[in-house]
């Protein structure tokens, strides 16, 4: 059985993270790798991010990892 751990990241830790992607050239793949993160999570922050939601609305729902 996999065991899942939730883990949850600041706004800053977010936005930060998805400013690798917008601001530094950085492709999302490559920007989550130096990060230690997933890809999916960098995707869907840039996203809301892009839509023009608040850095609050990025808090809302918690990442869940699969931890082997």
């Amino acid at each position: 059985m996999i065991k899942r751990k939730n883990r949850t990241y600041t706004n800053e830790f977010k936005q930060e993270a998805v400013a690798l992607v917008t601001e530094q050239g950085y492709s999302v793949p490559k920007a989550a790798a130096s990060l230690g993160i997933a890809d999916k999570p960098l995707y869907n922050w840039k996203a809301k991010l892009e839509a023009g939601q608040s850095g609050d609305a990025l808090s809302v729902e918690p990442n869940i990892w699969k931890v082997i």
